[in-house]
C-alpha cells in the first residue's frame, strides 16, 4: 500500500503526493517538518502539513522571485531575503556577481540546519558563500529595527498562517519599504490567486498605498496547485518599464544559467489574466 501526504491548506481543495519514502517527521520550536521522497518531485519538504519546496520544481519559484527584480533593477548590490530557510532563494540571488551582500533573515534556525542535511541540493552551497549573511530572527522585527537599506527585498514567506502570518500585514509592508534604497524593489509570495484571492487583494491594497508602481506577476509551479502563483511587486522607480533589449543584455552579462527564467518570460509574467486583474484594488 502507498502512503499519501494530503495537503489541506485550502478549504475545498486537496492535493495528494505519494510518500515513496519518509525521511523525517518531527517538530522544531516553531513548526512541524516532514521530508519524504516522491517519484515525480524528488524530496519534498512540508511545514505544518503544507508543501514548501521540492527538489525538482523549486527552480521556477526561486528563479522568478530573484531574477525578475534583480535584472529589472539592473544595479542591485544589497539584497534582503525574508524567510527562505531552504537556501534556494539565496542560491539564485548569489548567481549575480554584482550582488555584494545577501542578508537572509530566517526565524527558524532548525529549518536552515535541517535543509542543509536533508535538502542540500536546494541551497547548492549558498550557505558557504561569504557574501551571505544569515540572521536568525523574526523578519518582521528585523525590518522594523534595522537601519540598513537594500536595493531588493524578497519576502520568501510561507502562507499567511502560523509564523508567516505577520509577513502579510500592512505594517510589515510599510516597514519593508522603509528598508529600500531609492529605486528599490520589493517582491512577495502571494499564493495561488484562484484559491487565495483575498491574500493577493490585501497585499495589493497595501502596495497601492505605498508604491508608485505596484502590481503582481505570475509563474506556474506544479506543487503549488490550483493555477499560477502570484508574486507581488512594489517600487517607486520605473524598473518594470525596462525594455527587452536591456533585459536581454543584463541577462547575458550576468552569465547565469536558468531553467525557467528568460527575459521574454520576465516581460510576459506581468501580463495578467482577467480574473487576476479583477482581484487588484
Amino acid at each position: 500500500m502507498v502512503d499519501w501526504f494530503t495537503e489541506t491548506l485550502h478549504p475545498h481543495f486537496r492535493q495528494q503526493l505519494s510518500i515513496d519514502r519518509l525521511l523525517y517527521d518531527s517538530r522544531t520550536t516553531h513548526q512541524r517538518i516532514q521530508v519524504f521522497e516522491n517519484g515525480t518531485f524528488g524530496r519534498v519538504m512540508t511545514l505544518d502539513g503544507v508543501v514548501q519546496v521540492t527538489e525538482n520544481d523549486n527552480f521556477i519559484y526561486h528563479e522568478m522571485m530573484s531574477h525578475v527584480p534583480i535584472l529589472a533593477h539592473g544595479a542591485a548590490r544589497e539584497v534582503l531575503i525574508v524567510g527562505g530557510g531552504d537556501g534556494g532563494m539565496a542560491r539564485e540571488v548569489l548567481k549575480h556577481r554584482n550582488v555584494r551582500r545577501v542578508t537572509m533573515v530566517e526565524i527558524d534556525a532548525g529549518v536552515v540546519e535541517f535543509c542543509k542535511e536533508y535538502l542540500p541540493g536546494i541551497s547548492a552551497g549558498a550557505f558557504d558563500d561569504p557574501r551571505l549573511e544569515l540572521v536568525i530572527a523574526d523578519g518582521a522585527a528585523f525590518v522594523a529595527e534595522t537601519e540598513r537599506r537594500f536595493d531588493v527585498v524578497i519576502v520568501d514567506s510561507t502562507d499567511p498562517i502560523g509564523p508567516g502570518e505577520v509577513l502579510f500585514t500592512d505594517t510589515f509592508y510599510g516597514r519593508a519599504k522603509r528598508c529600500l534604497n531609492p529605486g528599490g524593489i520589493i517582491v512577495t509570495q502571494n499564493g495561488v490567486p484562484f484559491l487565495q484571492g483575498d491574500e493577493l487583494t490585501n497585499t495589493m491594497r497595501a502596495f497601492k498605498a505605498l508604491f508608485a508602481d505596484w502590481t503582481c506577476y505570475m509563474a506556474t509551479i506544479p506543487t503549488y496547485a490550483g493555477g499560477p502563483m502570484a508574486f507581488g511587486w512594489g517600487t517607486d522607480g520605473d524598473a518594470r518599464a525596462v525594455d527587452m533589449a536591456t533585459l536581454r543584455q543584463r541577462f547575458e552579462d550576468a552569465g547565469i544559467k536558468t531553467d525557467y527564467y528568460t527575459p521574454e518570460v520576465h516581460a510576459g509574467a506581468f501580463a495578467l489574466p482577467g480574473y487576476i486583474t479583477r482581484l487588484l484594488p
